[in-house]
């Protein structure tokens, strides 16, 4: 099968990326979102890709623009760049990218469809239940999840076969990974056409060999942030510090907490909610798990609303 219409399931910050990424290469893509407020939070998110894609290109159309710290290799390759072309796609990207909430109809042609939506599995399960009654037979689906495994979930989709994870970095364009997971019961005919499917949106795909909660990227990453925020929830160092210890001892661009605020505040509480230990509040987990609900109760949740552990106003 030839995948030529993707619909992405949910509007967050990766699943806006991983939609803009996959229509700026050229598939026919739309976003199935939950109400009109899952609309109005979701746009500005493509406003801002947009005019991030545009800037990005910009600057790799430089003299300077091949240097490593600027070139993107998730909007074009460094030996065939066609700066025109990529800035219409861009523009085809921004123009053609659909947000719909009729999920019967948005589904009904498609090829491929992520499911990007929150590390809540009773919110996953919900959908795949949902799905299982309207994808058509030809359809691969896949799961963008953090850190649960496509086995926890197949039974529900109704197409186990056609069922794997295709998990992708923050900063899609610049982070340009496709983790590629299947399950015991995933035919890798499938696996095979999402692979190659990562390539086509200009992604390096990375094939695991078995099911691991983290995939490769996570499983490194995790414990990395988990480490920074104790530091913080135990009132040991506040966030700036411990970001510029890191960045300063290691040479690292970026700390924790600004990793954080990309990723998403409420991404992390999710995560970390899901611990055994996240109900008692003199436990690691307990204490990160209150101080992140602080935080979304306030309505600081990351570099997507202006506000999280810095200020991007």
């Amino acid at each position: 099968m030839s995948i030529k219409n993707v619909v992405v399931i949910g509007g967050g910050v990766l699943g806006s990326q991983i939609a803009y990424q996959t229509a700026y290469c050229g598939f026919n893509t739309s976003i199935w979102l939950r109400s009109e407020s899952s609309v109005g939070r979701t746009r500005p998110k493509i406003d801002a890709l947009y005019k991030t894609y545009g800037e990005t290109l910009a600057k790799m159309n430089t003299p300077e623009g091949k240097s490593p710290l600027i070139w993107s290799n998730g909007l074009a390759k460094a030996d065939s760049f066609d700066y025109a072309a990529c800035v219409k796609a861009n523009e085809d990207a921004y123009k053609n990218l659909k947000l719909e909430l009729n999920l019967a109809e948005t589904l009904k042609n498609a090829d491929l469809v992520i499911e990007s939506l929150a590390e809540d599995p009773n919110a996953k399960i919900e959908f795949y239940k949902m799905a299982a009654e309207l994808l058509p037979e030809k359809t691969i689906l896949v799961t963008n999840s953090s850190t649960m495994v496509p086995s926890t979930f197949a039974k529900y989709t109704g197409r186990p076969e056609k069922y794997l994870a295709l998990h992708f970095a923050n900063n899609i364009w610049k982070g340009n990974t496709a983790e590629i997971m299947n399950h015991a019961d995933t035919d890798m005919k499938y696996y095979d056409e999402v692979v190659d499917f990562a390539k086509k949106i200009n992604m390096v795909p990375l094939c695991l060999h078995k099911e691991q909660p983290g995939y490769i990227l996570n499983t490194l990453l995790v414990p990395f942030l988990n480490s920074g925020m104790y530091l913080w929830a135990a009132g040991i160092s506040d966030p700036a510090t411990i970001d510029t210890t890191w960045r300063l001892a290691t040479g690292s661009p970026v700390g924790p907490f600004q990793i954080l605020d990309t990723v998403g505040v409420t991404t992390a509480y999710n995560i970390v909610s899901m611990k055994p230990d996240a109900n008692d509040p003199n436990s690691v987990s307990g204490m990160i798990a209150a101080k992140l609900k602080a935080m979304m109760e306030a309505g600081k949740l990351g570099v997507a609303t202006g506000e999280g552990f810095y200020s991007y106003k």
